[in-house]
């Protein structure tokens, strides 16, 4: 029962599901316009990263790191490092609700700054999961549409990655070299052997990513180890998201259909530029990843959607669902003014949306 809460409780599936059948009304849905390839991907990567959180790997990499952190610019370095290597992998989300909580709890300890480090941990978890196809779900469903191949994404996602690198160690070289008590690190044991074998998982579902193996494949095996190491880490996977997703290749395939709405929004889409601007601006208003799937469905200008889409990450608190769990996190566990928070956290967000905005459009013109 309370999986099923709070799968109907997510605000996000509950307004696509509205909208999808309000759709309904005007056409009705093709089966081959659901994309099983990215469902049964996006349910292998939930699975996985749930194991892996399960298992406590980021905890401890956390806090190995933290014990030799002497001051507060190194503090907030490995924090953001951490944060845009585990995006990598674990994805945004998980990065957050790990990172956010087990920094603020030092902080509270040691009486550190909040504010910016909160600010540079979700939005460092936004970067590093743009780099991978899976740290993000819509990358998934970018390389299933487009058949994009591993050396074509990541010659997308190097340069964006490299140049977010740049301006975040500018910002770090403002940080006061600020003493802080050396941290005691906290033991918690980490299981080798089922590591090890979600890692070889890991590396079947790149295989399957990419399509050189089926994606089933490391979805079956994923949800079996799962049930071997805990049955409960299933009840922990992001059921909602793969309802919303659903939910949307339904409501495209609908709109598909509506002669107007195409043209409407084909005109929005025709060209790399309008593309990219387009993904960007309706990821402020309806979250990277719906976005991603709407704008995908019109045009054929997949590098554009891809940059368009992981940099509209960046701006809105609906920009990327990590955003508003960066808010939710901060407000369950900080103990400085939220609303001073949410004032630099929201200036912070659309800096970025700014500056990587125009940095990514040179990457799309070179």
């Amino acid at each position: 029962m309370t999986v099923l809460k709070k799968v109907f409780s997510d605000r996000i599936l509950q307004i696509t599901a509205v909208v999808t059948l309000i759709s309904l009304f005007f056409a009705r849905p093709r089966l081959e316009d659901i994309n099983l390839h990215t469902i049964f991907s996006v349910a292998a990567m939930l699975t996985i990263i749930q194991i892996y959180a399960y298992l406590h790997v980021l905890d401890v990499l956390a806090y190995k790191l933290t014990s030799i952190a002497d001051n507060m610019q190194k503090l907030n370095i490995l924090f953001t490092l951490l944060a845009i290597i585990s995006g990598m992998f674990l994805g945004n989300d998980i990065t957050a609700l790990t990172l956010i909580p087990l920094y603020l709890n030092i902080a509270k300890r040691c009486d550190l700054p909040q504010i910016l480090p909160v600010t540079l941990i979700g939005m460092g978890a936004n970067i590093g999961a743009a780099f991978t196809p899976w740290g993000n779900p819509h990358n998934i469903f970018l390389v299933s549409k487009y058949s994009v191949n591993a050396l074509e994404f990541f010659s997308w996602s190097l340069p964006l990655l490299l140049s977010a690198l740049v301006i975040a160690f500018i910002i770090f070289h403002f940080i006061p070299r600020t003493k802080i008590p050396v941290q005691d690190i906290k033991q918690i044991d980490i299981s080798v052997r089922p590591t090890v074998i979600t890692t070889a998982v890991f590396a079947l579902f790149f295989l399957g990513v990419f399509k050189i193996i089926n994606v089933v494949i490391p979805m079956i095996v994923a949800i079996i180890l799962a049930l071997l190491i805990n049955p409960k880490i299933l009840l922990k996977v992001d059921y909602a998201l793969l309802l919303t997703f659903t939910c949307f290749f339904i409501f495209i395939s609908d709109i598909q259909q509506i002669p107007i709405v195409v043209s409407l929004i084909h005109a929005t889409v025709n060209s790399e530029t309008s593309t990219y601007f387009t993904s960007i601006l309706s990821s402020q208003i309806i979250s990277n990843v719906p976005a991603t799937i709407l704008v995908g469905k019109f045009t054929t200008h997949a590098k554009a959607l891809f940059l368009g889409s992981n940099i509209g990450g960046f701006g809105s608190p609906i920009g990327s669902m990590a955003n508003m769990l960066v808010l939710k996190t901060f407000t369950q566990n900080a103990s400085v003014s939220r609303g001073e928070f949410f004032k630099k956290w929201i200036v912070m967000q659309f800096a970025g949306l700014l500056i990587l905005s125009l940095i990514g459009w040179v990457l799309l013109l070179v």
